[in-house]
């Protein structure tokens, strides 16, 4: 066995030479998998507590560190266009004795109001393994709807006009990069038996992290500050009945004539 390794020890310092070179790049590629998995960030959106369209809308931060949260938006795709707002303090209804001077433990109106203020705010870092809700579903339909002037019966709106998905987009600061990060997850919305359901187009909530994501997301902030954005629409509903007065209004004005 010893004359063997001797005629071969040229051949085994070679393989040995290798075997170390394989480890070292496997324990690199190890390191280095680590720190990226620890540098990336990642937002979850999700719905809580149900699984319909009274779910709470969630998001969680499973990031290594905390994410500053920047911007929440919200796009209703309808079948006459798109209705976008900033959604980042969601509404919520002061509960039935906020009117009294006092409430328990003596508290002030004004400071109970001051604490629902803070906590309808969902601008602000939140911590690394940390979640946070801006309402239900139904409330972000309803407040889109209500922001555009749709009428709506119950969950549907009225008329001819459709709902058909929903969109959610994070934008928010990671850690002490300077750069945007993003997220973003979208819901189909179908009607049946006058219900309307819920449903996630995919699995999971995509990633805005890329280098050309994380730039296009940069000009969306500075966009939006620079107009002081709460709400846009591509909306072009025009209420049918208003246009059927109005045309008969014309067509008996061009008869007079």
């Amino acid at each position: 066995m010893y004359d063997w390794i001797v005629d071969h020890q040229k051949v085994l310092s070679v393989c040995a030479s290798l075997g170390s070179v394989v480890i070292w790049l496997v324990y690199a590629q190890l390191l280095y998998l680590g720190f990226r998995r620890q540098r990336s960030p990642r937002l979850i959106i999700n719905r809580g507590r149900n699984k319909d369209i009274n779910a709470l809308c969630l998001i969680s931060n499973m990031s290594a560190e905390a994410v500053f949260i920047e911007y929440i938006i919200a796009e209703l795709e309808t079948s006459e266009g798109i209705i976008t707002m900033d959604v980042t303090d969601f509404e919520q209804e002061y509960s039935e004795g906020d009117e009294n001077p006092e409430g328990p433990r003596g508290q002030s109106i004004s400071n109970r109001r001051a604490r629902n203020v803070m906590d309808n705010i969902r601008q602000g870092p939140m911590e690394s393994g940390g979640f946070l809700h801006i309402g239900t579903f139904s409330e972000l339909i309803q407040r889109l709807a209500r922001d555009e002037g749709i009428r709506m019966h119950g969950h549907r709106p009225q008329g001819d006009l459709e709902f058909t998905r929903l969109t959610l987009r994070l934008i928010g600061i990671y850690g002490p990069e300077s750069m945007p990060i993003g997220a973003e997850r979208s819901f189909d919305l179908t009607f049946s038996a006058d219900k309307l359901s819920l449903r996630p187009v995919s699995w999971d909530t995509k990633r805005l992290a890329s280098l050309w994501q994380r730039h296009k997301l940069r000009k969306t902030v500075e966009k939006l500050n620079a107009t002081d954005f709460s709400s846009a629409s591509s909306f072009c509903h025009v209420d049918r009945e208003e246009n059927v007065e109005n045309r008969s209004a014309a067509e008996q004005a061009s008869k007079e004539n």
